[in-house]
This record gives C-alpha cells, sequence and structure tokens, in this order.
C-alpha cells in the first residue's frame, strides 16, 4: 500500500480538488506547475502527467495545446478528472507497474511530468522502480519533472526519500539531472525542504 492510501483511505479525490478551488477563487495562482512545464518543452509535446490525482496540472497543459495522458492509482481522485475533462486520456494505474504499453499508449513521451509529492508518498521501496518505469516512457532527450518536499513542514507524513537518492534513482534509470529548482516559479535551489528537479534522458 502507498503511504497516499495509508493517509487517506484512497477516498479524498473531492476534498483535495475543492481545496484546490478554494484557493483559486482566493485569487491563488494554482498552475505554476503547468506554467513551469510549458516554459521547458514546445506546445503541442507529448506529456504524462504521472500521479495525476484530480487533474489539476494537466487539464491546464491540454488547455495550452498539449497531448496529455493522466495515470493515477486513486480512483477517487481520478473520478474528479474524469467528471472535469472527460474527454482526456485517464488511467488508473499503479506507477510501480505503469507499462505504456499495455494502455495501448505510445512510449514516447516529450515530458514526464510528477508533482504533488509523488514521489515521497508512493509505497516504501518503489521508488527506484518507478523512476525506472516512467523514464522507459519517455523519448530519448525527454524530460522528467519531480517536485516534491524533502523536509516534515512540506509533507503530510514524514520524509522518505533524500535527494541524492532520487538522483541515484534517476542515474539508475538512465537519466541526468539537467537543471534544479526551490519552486516551480523557478527560484534557484538553495538547499531548502523542496525540490522541483529536472532530468533528461
Amino acid at each position: 500500500m502507498s503511504r497516499w492510501e495509508e493517509l487517506t483511505g484512497g477516498t479524498s479525490g473531492q476534498d483535495y480538488a475543492a481545496r484546490f478551488a478554494a484557493l483559486a477563487r482566493s485569487g491563488k495562482d494554482v498552475h505554476g506547475e503547468a506554467r513551469f512545464c510549458a516554459a521547458i518543452v514546445p506546445a503541442g509535446a507529448r506529456v504524462l502527467d504521472a500521479g495525476c490525482g484530480t487533474g489539476r496540472v494537466m487539464i491546464r497543459l491540454a488547455e495550452l495545446g498539449y497531448d496529455c495522458v493522466g495515470v493515477d492509482l486513486d480512483a477517487s481522485m481520478l473520478a474528479v478528472a474524469q467528471e472535469q475533462a472527460p474527454d482526456l486520456p485517464w488511467f488508473r494505474v499503479d506507477l510501480a507497474k505503469f507499462e505504456p504499453e499495455l494502455l495501448g499508449i505510445a512510449a514516447d513521451f516529450d515530458l514526464v511530468v510528477a508533482a504533488g509529492n509523488v514521489f515521497p508518498l508512493l509505497a516504501a521501496g518503489t521508488a527506484a522502480v518507478v523512476v525506472k518505469r516512467l523514464a522507459a516512457a519517455l523519448r530519448p532527450g525527454g524530460l522528467m519533472v519531480a517536485g516534491f518536499g524533502l523536509a516534515e513542514t512540506h509533507l503530510p507524513v514524514p520524509p522518505s526519500i533524500t535527494l541524492g537518492e532520487y538522483d541515484d534513482c534517476c542515474l539508475a534509470a538512465g537519466l541526468t539531472l539537467a537543471d534544479r529548482f526551490a519552486t516551480w516559479d523557478a527560484d534557484p535551489y538553495d538547499g531548502g525542504g523542496y525540490a522541483v528537479s529536472v532530468h533528461r534522458r
């Protein structure tokens, strides 16, 4: 069982969506991840939203002209995504078992994005295989972007993966570090408790 399932019971989709809807109504920018992605790959690029949740990032990218696919294990989150954007492709998949060809999807994505603390909330011991499977879905030269908390102030659970461990997983999967930031607004990384990492295949 993933740490996310342990935390939420797999029933938090509506509550999660409502929280971001309230933030948007209050004037908060809820599209930082999509804007970051749009700055590093051109419109029309194929994007895999790994751990897409309620689809907030992917729906915005689709609006900006990207060819998107969303995968997540939480049925309650996917139900919200499908309700909000029924014409987009959403798949219920455990990232540790993700095989694009089994879903009828070409493994030639220009970008894989894992936002929303995907890696710290995986099942224990699965980070390396998840990175390997996501890397395999990239075309040569494609990018993988992951933003996640490294300290308890940025996580709903105690930290479970360090940047060094994540980089090691990426290296083993044939990815090299291209850039790293402190936020989705591309602020320089300063060793703080949150990092957005860009790796290239």
